[in-house]
């Protein structure tokens, strides 16, 4: 899309699924996380921050926490794995796998998850195995972290 003559003043996002669209042509203000001033909307992801204007940027995304600020209205997802396409327009498409409401995730099952991956690598013979639970392991310690967060 062509870049406009001036930047506004809002960022659009659409974060899609496979299987659904979880936001469509939301406007939020995109900031680096701040304790100040909430008042405003915004979109934080993972270590990149994007601010209306941003150049146009393409960036895969690790299994990690998505938090969209609308005013004082926070909603968190758990994000597994996808891109991030930030256009020049200030649109940015975010694309993944597979995303959850961090409220909707049971922090019981993450800590047996992290214990059963953290037994099967320390119980795997083959490259295949270790690579697996090393896999589950990652991600379970990112939902850990997100929980957290």
């Amino acid at each position: 899309p062509p870049t406009p003559s001036s930047i506004p003043s809002k960022l659009t996002i659409n974060f899609v699924l496979p299987y659904q669209s979880e936001i469509s042509n939301k406007e939020v203000c995109a900031l680096r996380p701040s304790p100040a001033d909430l008042s405003e909307s915004r979109l934080e992801f993972w270590q990149m921050g994007v601010l209306p204007g941003h150049v146009a940027t393409i960036a895969e995304l690790k299994p990690g926490l998505l938090s969209v600020h609308e005013g004082s209205e926070v909603t968190k997802y758990f994000v597994s794995s996808g891109f991030a396409f930030v256009h020049a327009n200030s649109i940015t498409d975010i694309v993944a796998v597979e995303a959850v409401p961090v409220d909707h995730i049971d922090p019981s099952l993450v800590q047996k998850g992290l214990a059963d991956f953290t037994q099967k690598l320390n119980s795997a013979t083959t490259d295949f195995e270790k690579a697996e639970a090393q896999i589950g392991i990652d991600v379970h310690s990112a939902l850990n972290a997100a929980l957290s967060g």
